[in-house]
């Protein structure tokens, strides 16, 4: 249900209608609105940063016009002021683990270091059947739309049979959720399985139900032909690959510098990205950037995790972590490296916290990757970035566009990451939707709490 302090016409879901005084991050609107950049800044403080004031039109569920807040409006017209509140378009999550999601109480990490994080989740999945997968899968997803994401691609583990039950459920779970969250997953696996030719039965696994083929990248003996198998059983199916690479802070993993050179050996078609990449954080510089040359010469895109790896990197009982494991976001941008920033675990043993909320997860990362002065583009990088990593049409605020688009009080960028925004409204289609998240109690019998 819609809450009850929405505007009378937006509860029942009005066809035409104005967002009146809004203002839109300019980097996140579409060529659709050629004058966006002569007014990129508001005409009252703050100046520096760039917002475009403006009214949108909303019609039978899309956008249907975007002119200056200057022009005057017919006061006929259904309209809902936003009083200089910022509008975004939809958020994309494009690196989580839903299987994992939400087992914290049933197998917590003992100590929060990441050899622990591996024991828990590896005896948890005793418990993965259908029944235990599907409402904690559900319920991470439930999360995302409420708080106003639009697509979400999910990591499913595939060793041991898992493979099988676990897209199974995902692909319940894409049905069921379609035309509300676009939905992909991602194989799984430990790159020795890649030594294995029950990898041929796994990549026609992920192929059958239209997914990604991926794997966890760490030094060990063999990589280099484990990274390359990887790629042409991909390369056979027309498979895209997703890797978790180097998420350690070992300055000598350079799982990332050879995926590139792999895709680029190999001339590989498919897209490719790659989660975590925390071993640049600790390389010399010429040797990062060296890979990074590579990456743009790759195309290969990135995701980073900084919730998760602040979370694991560098932890010792008793001692401050020196070393937080954060990717090197600004120079990735440098290298025009297409980057995101992704949720990753939520409540489980790789990470204790976090909702799927891409506020908290923009908010958190500025913060910390000092994403800011200006903050330029990095609103791309939990909106179109994302959607261009999932090959999805999504992500931009224009005319045509679907109204997925998430509204917040706040007037400014400072204001937005200065509050957690619990009072957003999400509407969809230009719809409002309940932004009430899932009851946790939900989950009390799965987790052996009820």
């Amino acid at each position: 249900m819609t809450s009850t302090a929405l505007p009378e016409f937006l509860r029942y879901s009005a066809d035409h209608y104005w967002l009146k005084n809004a203002r839109l991050p300019l980097v996140c609107l579409d060529d659709s609105v050629p004058w966006k950049t002569a007014i990129a800044a508001l005409a009252a403080p703050p100046v520096s940063e760039d917002l475009v004031a403006a009214h949108i039109e909303i019609e039978h569920g899309r956008i249907a016009a975007i002119v200056p807040a200057s022009q005057a409006l017919n006061p006929a017209q259904p309209a809902w002021d936003l009083r200089q509140g910022l509008v975004w378009p939809c958020f994309v999550d494009c690196h989580t683990h839903l299987d994992k999601g939400q087992t914290w109480f049933r197998h917590p990490n003992p100590d929060g270091t990441f050899d622990s994080a591996l024991a828990a989740a590896s005896a948890d999945q005793r418990h993965w059947s259908a029944a235990d997968l599907y409402p904690r899968m559900d319920f991470g997803l439930r999360c995302s739309y409420a708080h106003g994401t639009q697509a979400v691609r999910t990591h499913l583990d595939a060793l041991n049979g898992q493979a099988d039950i676990s897209f199974a459920v995902f692909d319940r779970l894409r049905q069921e959720w379609a035309g509300k969250i676009a939905l992909q997953a991602v194989s799984l696996v430990s790159m020795d399985y890649y030594d294995d030719p029950a990898a041929e039965t796994l990549a026609d696994t992920v192929a059958r139900y239209g997914g990604i083929l991926g794997g966890v990248i760490y030094p060990q003996p063999g990589i280099e032909a484990q990274i390359d198998r990887a790629f042409a059983l991909a390369e056979a199916r027309g498979l895209d690959l997703d890797f978790h690479v180097d998420e350690s802070l070992d300055p000598e993993a350079e799982g990332l510098r050879i995926v590139a050179e792999t895709k680029l050996r190999r001339g590989f078609r498919g897209r490719v990205n790659c989660g975590h990449c925390c071993s640049l954080s600790v390389q010399a510089s010429d040797r990062a950037q060296s890979t990074l040359a590579r990456l743009k010469a790759a195309d290969i895109s990135v995701v980073s995790l900084p919730l998760c790896n602040l979370y694991l990197q560098d932890r010792q009982p008793g001692t401050m972590p020196r070393y937080r494991g954060v990717t090197l976001l600004p120079e990735l941008r440098q290298f025009e490296v297409a980057v995101a920033l992704a949720s990753d675990n939520c409540r489980d043993a790789f990470f204790a916290y976090g909702d799927h909320d891409m506020v908290e997860v923009f908010t958190h990362s500025v913060r910390i990757g000092q994403l800011d002065r200006p903050i330029g583009d990095w609103p791309l990088a939990v909106t179109r970035t994302p959607a261009k990593i999932m090959g999805l049409e999504a992500g931009l605020i224009g005319v045509g566009r679907p109204a997925d688009l998430v509204l917040f009080k706040a007037r400014s960028f400072s204001e937005l990451l200065s509050r957690p925004q619990g009072d957003r409204r999400v509407l969809r289609q230009g719809t409002a939707i309940d932004t009430t998240p899932p009851d946790y109690a939900e989950l009390d019998a799965l987790m052996g709490l009820s």
